[in-house]
C-alpha cells in the first residue's frame, strides 16, 4: 500500500498546485503544499468577489484609459489633454479626480493611460456622464481628441483592500504598469496570495495601486508600480527574491495568469503622480 499512497500524494499535490517532488524553495517552506490545502480554501458563500475583495471603507470607482495615439499627434493629444483635464479634476461640481497619467515609454508605443477616482461609486460616475454632455468646452475637447486617435479603451475597476490607495507623489519617477488577465474564478484566490505577497514590495515605497476590474474586460489585474529610474527597478524586484516567502506566492499566483503585460510609463506634466 506504501507506493500507492505515495503515487496519490503526489498527484494530489499536482492537482491541488502544489510542488511536485523536485520543486524547491527555502527550507522555511517545507510542507507549504500542506498548508496551501488551508491557505487557498474558500467557504461557499453568496458574497460577489467585489465585496470581498475591495475597500469597504470606501465607495471609489476608477476607470482607466488606453488611448493609442498616431504618432504624428502625440505632441498635440499631450498639449490638448494637459489643457483640458485639469478643469475637471478642479471642479468641485464634478465628483471626479486624475489619480494619473502617463505616456508609454517601452510597451504599446504613441500611447496615453489616464486613471481616474469617482469618489462617490457608481452614482459619482453617472453624474459625471450627465454633465460633461451639457459641458461644450469638453465637447469640443472629445471632438478635436477624436481626429488623432487611432483606437480607444477603459475599464471600470475597484481597488484591492489590501493595496495601498493611490495618492500623489513627487517626482522624478517612471511607473509601471503590470497587467494580469487571469483564468476566470480565480480572483479570490490571487487577492488571497497578493494580501500576503504585498508586505514583501512595501519598503521602498514603490507600491503605488492594485485594481479589478469590474466592467469591460473581466478578471483584469492592474497592479501600479513607481521606481525611481529601470536601474532603481531592477534594484528592487531583485531584492524580493531573497526576502523568504515571496518565492512561494510567486509559485501559487502564476498558475492563475493566462496572460500578462508590462508597461513602463512617463508622467504627464498634470499627472499627481509624477
Amino acid at each position: 500500500m506504501a507506493p500507492r499512497l505515495c503515487s496519490i500524494s503526489v498527484a494530489a499535490r499536482r492537482l491541488l498546485g502544489g510542488p511536485g517532488p523536485r520543486a524547491f524553495y527555502s527550507k522555511d517552506n517545507e510542507g507549504s503544499w500542506f498548508r496551501s490545502l488551508f491557505v487557498h480554501k474558500v467557504d461557499p458563500r453568496k458574497d460577489a468577489h467585489s465585496t470581498l475583495l475591495s475597500k469597504k471603507e470606501t465607495s471609489n470607482l476608477y476607470k482607466i484609459q488606453f488611448h493609442n495615439v498616431k504618432p504624428e499627434y502625440l505632441d498635440a493629444y499631450n498639449s490638448l489633454t494637459e489643457a483640458v483635464l485639469p478643469k475637471l479634476h478642479l471642479d468641485e461640481d464634478y465628483p471626479c479626480s486624475l489619480v494619473g497619467n502617463w505616456n508609454t515609454w517601452y510597451g504599446e508605443q504613441d500611447q496615453a493611460v489616464h486613471l481616474w477616482r469617482f469618489s462617490g461609486g457608481y452614482p459619482a460616475l453617472m453624474d459625471c456622464m450627465n454633465k460633461l454632455k451639457n459641458n461644450k468646452e469638453y465637447l469640443e475637447f472629445r471632438r478635436e481628441r477624436s481626429q488623432m486617435l487611432l483606437s480607444r479603451r477603459n475599464q471600470l475597476l475597484l481597488e484591492f483592500s489590501f493595496w495601498n490607495e493611490p495618492q500623489p507623489r513627487l517626482g522624478p519617477n517612471i511607473y509601471e504598469l503590470r497587467t494580469y488577465k487571469l483564468k476566470p474564478g480565480t480572483m479570490i484566490e490571487w487577492g488571497n496570495n497578493w494580501a500576503r505577497a504585498i508586505k514583501y514590495r512595501q519598503e521602498n515605497q514603490e507600491a503605488v495601486g492594485g485594481f479589478f476590474s469590474q466592467i469591460g474586460e473581466l478578471y483584469v489585474v492592474h497592479h501600479l508600480w513607481a521606481y525611481k529610474d529601470l536601474q532603481s527597478r531592477e534594484e528592487t524586484r531583485n531584492a524580493a527574491w531573497r526576502k523568504r516567502g515571496w518565492d512561494e506566492n510567486v509559485y501559487y499566483t502564476v498558475p492563475l495568469v493566462r496572460h500578462m503585460e508590462s508597461r513602463i510609463m512617463i508622467p504627464l506634466k498634470i499627472s499627481p503622480l509624477q
